[in-house]
């Protein structure tokens, strides 16, 4: 069935950097294709912004696909917006009705401030990662195929689930804490459900979680809005795991003293 257009309301927060005050600017736009993504639609704003001589509302966005998490806004008060397990460019207009009022914010947190408008700079996650979100593996030739690794599939299923996390940041910014520990567990349980990451085991979760508090993301108190607004319905479980591995590796770093 075709769709039809609406005529919507925006308030979108404006804010040239991190060391300005922001305010939240009203525009009407009409004419929407409820077929639209959000995206689109921010698109078709910019395009009205631009022809009247206004500066556009800069917003990110990369594969427009759902599998990158750079199209990260608050929209009405929820990450990615009112539909459950997409991410905001597979949010499409018929998700609203005709003269609706749509709010729209970047991510609220300390660790992720603001670039520009709906830009926020998440390279805390990027030195999450690089804290210990890897492998170390030989590359001299001699390296084994992981195929020739036996693992059980239910751990393997439970790995690539946590690889699913794209981090996008949906669940810092649904914590009310501004907790990162879904995104850390995540990152934490691809590698420790594997026989790859056993080795440095200890070491990837002391670092991970260190540099997490480090970035000044908030504590974990199980209020699950997280796992709720994650866009790839990462499981709660992996804060408990990540949660093991980090009490396992500080007895063990005690124990060696």
């Amino acid at each position: 069935m075709a769709g039809k257009n609406i005529n919507i309301t925006l308030k979108i927060w404006r804010q040239k950097n991190s060391g300005t005050k922001g305010k939240i600017e009203t525009y009407k736009l009409n004419d929407v294709s409820t077929d639209s993504s959000f995206l689109e639609m921010l698109d078709q704003l910019n395009e009205q912004l631009v022809a009247a001589g206004k500066e556009p509302v800069a917003f990110d966005h990369d594969c427009r696909e759902g599998i990158c998490g750079t199209c990260s806004l608050y929209i009405n008060g929820r990450p990615h917006g009112p539909d459950t397990g997409i991410t905001t460019c597979q949010l499409h207009m018929r998700a609203f009705n005709d003269g609706e009022v749509i709010y729209v914010e970047p991510w609220r947190s300390v660790a992720f401030p603001v670039i520009k408008d709906l830009i926020v700079d998440r390279s805390s996650f990027e030195r999450i990662q690089q804290a210990g979100g890897y492998v170390s593996t030989s590359t001299s030739g001699n390296t084994v195929d992981a195929n020739a690794l036996p693992i059980p599939k239910f751990d393997a299923d439970r790995a690539f689930d946590a690889a699913a996390c794209i981090g996008c940041g949906a669940c810092v910014a649904a914590c009310k804490n501004g907790s990162a520990m879904l995104f850390v567990g995540a990152k934490v349980s691809q590698f420790a459900l594997l026989p790859q990451g056993k080795v440095e085991a200890a070491r990837r979760v002391q670092k991970m979680v260190q540099q997490m508090d480090e970035e000044g993301f908030g504590n974990c108190t199980n209020t699950r809005a997280c796992e709720v607004e994650c866009p790839k319905e990462i499981s709660l479980e992996n804060i408990a795991r990540m949660n093991r591995e980090y009490l396992n590796a500080k007895v063990k770093s005690e124990q060696a003293i």
